[in-house]
């Protein structure tokens, strides 16, 4: 186990966690390898590890790592 800052908030995880896993947790919503969302859907996420951002196609293989800082953005529509 090892403890992360995601979205500000302090979470312990265990070892082997990925990007996706936490955008799945974030979301609710299961993701396919590519990152897309497994239902078809737009999914309009965002995330930066310690201040660079993570390519989408790179969630799955991104292993989150202890004290890593993530924070996990979803596009909002409106005006």
């Amino acid at each position: 186990m090892f403890t992360i800052q995601l979205n500000g908030t302090t979470e312990t995880h265990p070892a082997g966690t990925t990007v996706a896993d936490l955008v799945t947790a974030t979301t609710g919503r299961a993701l396919l390898s590519s990152g897309q969302a497994a239902d078809g859907g737009r999914l309009g996420v965002a995330v930066a590890r310690n201040s660079g951002i993570v390519p989408r196609s790179q969630w799955s293989a991104t292993a989150v790592e202890h004290e890593d800082e993530l924070e996990i953005v979803t596009a909002v529509q409106g005006g």
